[in-house]
């Protein structure tokens, strides 16, 4: 085994890169996970169908959502099973 020794300034650099290039990675796995979620707007849309359409499909129970303040959201793989 083989051991180098570099400055502890080097050390603190090269941590710090580590450690940005791991928040960008977390940063790019969240806006892929996002993706995967629709709003009512993009569900209409895809579906031919008016708002309170998708509000009574809500209210019935038929397709699952959830709702961050007022605005709700959907997942695709939910609507693939609907469908």
């Amino acid at each position: 085994m083989e051991i180098k020794m570099i400055e502890g300034r080097t050390f603190d650099r090269l941590q710090q890169c580590v450690n940005d290039l791991l928040e960008k990675s977390w940063k790019f796995n969240s806006l892929q996970v996002q993706k995967e979620w629709l709003d009512n707007q993009e569900v209409c849309l895809l579906l031919g169908i008016s708002l309170r359409t998708l509000q009574n499909y809500r209210d019935k129970g038929l397709v699952p959502y959830s709702q961050i303040g007022h605005k709700c959201y959907y997942r695709e793989i939910d609507f693939d099973r609907f469908l």
